[in-house]
């Protein structure tokens, strides 16, 4: 096994209402589903994210037929657009910060750290 970054074996796209952020996370082949499903896990995003998050809900949805999930984050974004006071308050580069997280592979796999 090998670790590389999330972002070698998936893409994300993430987004905001007021203090909750979502993340939609699609393997880049559908075979790799089950292995991101292991290691995606609630808590594991919540920890990967917890730097950013008040509250440490984290709720994953599956997203049949398009080979991703869907992570909702509550108390996510310091009260949301307008009642933060952080430099971003809103979800958009969540998601990006999510394809950081380490993930690990079989090294027969061919993904470059």
């Amino acid at each position: 096994m090998v670790e590389v970054p999330l972002i070698r074996l998936a893409w994300a796209r993430s987004g905001d209402k007021g203090d909750t952020s979502n993340i939609g996370v699609i393997a880049r082949k559908p075979e790799w589903l089950p292995l991101l499903r292991q290691q995606l896990t609630e808590a594991r995003v919540a920890q990967h994210l917890a730097h950013l998050m008040s509250g440490h809900k984290v709720t994953r949805y599956e997203l049949p037929g398009i080979h991703a999930f869907n992570f909702v984050c509550e108390q996510a974004l310091g009260g949301g657009g307008m009642a933060s006071l952080r430099n971003d308050s809103l979800g958009k580069g969540m998601g990006q910060i999510l394809l950081a997280l380490p993930v690990r592979v079989p090294a027969n796999w061919g993904v470059q750290a």
